[in-house]
């Protein structure tokens, strides 16, 4: 009896620890929230990530919660409304990307999932911003992307780097997102994270 209690304890265990590797893997639309142990990492401190592609190939996405001091009128000048620009990661920083949720009116969009879309006719959106057809709720400019090499995100996720979960915002992350949402994804883990939560992002200011 004794033997069969342990042999189903570690059955248990082992299909836990599965199932936790099932919700955890890696796919386009899902969020990537920065592990504290990233506190040191200059470009993904306190980021959640929206990753807009995973394939055998490698892994792109954007850091939501990082704002910048540029608007887009002060980087294309043919815009002429404030519409903030977020810090997306450190690959290709001196290019514009952009996510939206309106693939009904910015031609040759891709979608991610859940009614968010990457790319599109930039052309079309400047006619789109000039003339109040679109608002800062419908779509949101990054300098820069976050990438990775083939399996390079997985080897990340497998150490501890990042914790993966679902986007329960759907497409309103565009206007959710804040700099305050890491420290909010921090409370929703609860455990250990909810000492996080409440830390200074730099530790020598408290």
């Amino acid at each position: 009896m004794k033997d069969f209690y342990y042999k189903y304890f570690y059955l248990k265990l082992e299909l836990k620890s599965f199932t936790i590797m099932i919700k955890t893997k890696p796919n386009k639309g899902k969020l990537l929230i920065a592990e504290p142990a990233l506190a040191g990492d200059v470009s993904f401190n306190r980021s959640v990530v929206l990753l807009a592609e995973h394939n055998t190939e490698g892994s792109v996405g954007f850091i939501l919660n990082k704002p910048l001091e540029y608007m887009i009128s002060d980087l294309v000048s043919e815009i002429h409304k404030p519409f903030k620009v977020y810090n997306g990661g450190p690959v290709e920083q001196d290019n514009l990307y952009f996510i939206h949720k309106v693939p009904q009116l910015i031609a040759n969009s891709i979608e991610i999932s859940d009614g968010i879309y990457w790319g599109g006719d930039f052309g079309r959106i400047v006619d789109l911003i000039n003339t109040n057809s679109i608002s800062t709720d419908d779509i949101r400019f990054f300098l820069g992307y976050t990438g990775w090499d083939s399996a390079q995100l997985d080897n990340e996720v497998s150490s501890n780097s990042w914790v993966i979960v679902p986007n329960t915002y759907e497409s309103n992350i565009i206007q959710i997102a804040t700099n305050a949402l890491w420290k909010e994804k921090m409370l929703e883990l609860g455990g250990d994270y909810l000492l996080w939560s409440n830390t200074p992002e730099n530790p020598s200011l408290n």
